[in-house]
């Protein structure tokens, strides 16, 4: 049941009511994924949160089995990453990191990844956040391949369902054609084929001899439906890259740091990529960070050439705060045992759903580490089951057409974390 809270001082009566909330007001925000005429009053407005827990206008609590965004690791309003900002803030915001300049934080992160990379001698791109990082990885493959005589390369493969970002390049690799639809022809060279199907990747090959440069992969299949991949697809891609040249990049934006157990899903799988895409719990949301692991065979065709210069950047690239923030999550990660936490939710979680299957309330529980999912049955609107579940006091994310998502904090208590099939099973059961 929802527990209401009485109303924190710091939130007055002032606060609680939030400009534009009043029913059949237009809110001045023009909300990301959400109707642009959809009514005010019917946004949920989070003001706090603690741990694993947030906490709307009105006091009311909620479990966030979401971590927010699939983000927030470490859990929210940890004071050792808010004091690690603070001071950063304090001394000097940031600087930039083009040309010869570097901000501060920005080489120490790099080195801090770099050790903890799946493939040794790597190096490290940073953004500002997912997006940009899929665009740089694609970027980056392109342009290796032309510093290394084969400006041939430029067709990418990706996979359907999928999601990597919302910017031109990311969204045409995207395999979830709604997210496509309306905003032009997008990107060229572009193939999709089925998650999972390694012979539908080697025809690919084959059909485009010699002209592949990279092939797009997230370890587990995030927004587009929370998929794990078959046994021995990911060394398959792998192997197809091997064979033909082309580059492997693990988009790691919502598997990265613990969120299958180990701090890159490549080591989970055992797979060394060329790329790796990373944002989401590198900060676990503090400030917007990004990046790219970049191993040798990308990194050592652009610096092969003394004069070749890199036209690629965003001016928050290694901002000073975000990587301050992204330092301070991996003390968190490494301090509080999250990885083994990650394996531990799900061995949790993963009963407690088939619990729900077996009493024919789910169709079906897939995930792995701390990410999971249930497939509804046929005709169940996963937006209303979600919507029930809210009104119970936990956070998860409706995924169309018929998926409910789940990918609580580490930090995370059992008994906050009984509190997720709790709600789904009184939700679905009404």
């Amino acid at each position: 049941m929802t527990t209401l809270l009485p109303v924190p001082a710091d939130l007055s009566a002032s606060a609680t009511a939030s400009p534009g909330a009043r029913a059949g007001a237009v809110p001045a925000l023009l909300h990301p994924f959400a109707k642009p005429a959809a009514d005010a009053a019917g946004f949920v407005r989070m003001v706090r949160g603690e741990g694993a827990l947030v906490f709307d206008e009105r006091g009311r609590r909620y479990v966030d089995a979401m971590a927010s965004l699939w983000y927030c690791n470490v859990g929210h309003a940890r004071p050792e990453v808010v004091d690690a900002v603070t001071r950063q803030m304090r001394q000097l915001e940031t600087y930039h990191c083009f040309e010869r300049f570097a901000g501060p934080g920005a080489e120490e992160l790099a080195e801090r990844l770099v050790a903890l990379a799946p493939v040794p001698g790597s190096r490290v791109f940073l953004t500002s956040g997912g997006s940009e990082a899929v665009d740089t990885a694609l970027k980056l493959s392109r342009a290796a391949h032309v510093q290394s005589g084969h400006p041939e390369r430029t067709v990418v493969i990706s996979r359907t369902p999928s999601y990597h970002g919302v910017t031109y390049g990311a969204m045409a690799l995207t395999g979830l054609p709604l997210n496509r639809a309306g905003f032009g022809r997008g990107m060229a060279d572009v193939v999709q084929v089925d998650k999972d199907d390694l012979e539908a990747v080697r025809a690919v090959f084959a059909e485009h001899p010699g002209q592949v440069a990279a092939v797009f992969s997230e370890p587990v299949v995030g927004a587009g439906g929370v998929w794990p991949p078959a046994p021995g697809y990911l060394q398959g891609l792998r192997a197809l890259c091997d064979e033909h040249g082309a580059h492997l990049v693990l988009d790691e934006v919502i598997c990265g740091f613990g969120r299958l157990g180990h701090v890159f899903a490549g080591d989970h799988f055992g797979v060394r990529a060329d790329l790796t895409t990373f944002a989401k719990g590198v900060t676990s949301g503090y400030v917007p960070l990004g990046g790219v692991l970049v191993a040798p065979s990308v990194h050592e065709p652009l610096s092969a050439d003394p004069t070749f210069v890199l036209r690629h950047g965003y001016t928050y690239s290694g901002h000073g705060a975000a990587c301050a923030a992204a330092l301070a999550c991996l003390d968190v990660t490494e301090a509080d045992g999250l990885l083994d936490r990650a394996t531990a939710i799900g061995d949790r979680l993963h009963p407690a759903l088939e619990a729900l299957r077996a009493d024919g309330l789910v169709a079906d529980v897939r995930g792995v580490g701390a990410l999971w999912a249930v497939g509804l049955p046929d005709g169940v609107d996963p937006v209303a089951v979600r919507d029930r579940v809210l009104d119970l006091g936990v956070v998860v994310r409706p995924i169309a057409p018929s998926t409910l998502a789940i990918c609580p904090p580490l930090v995370i208590r059992d008994d906050e974390l009984d509190e997720v099939p709790a709600a789904l099973r009184a939700a679905l059961a009404r």
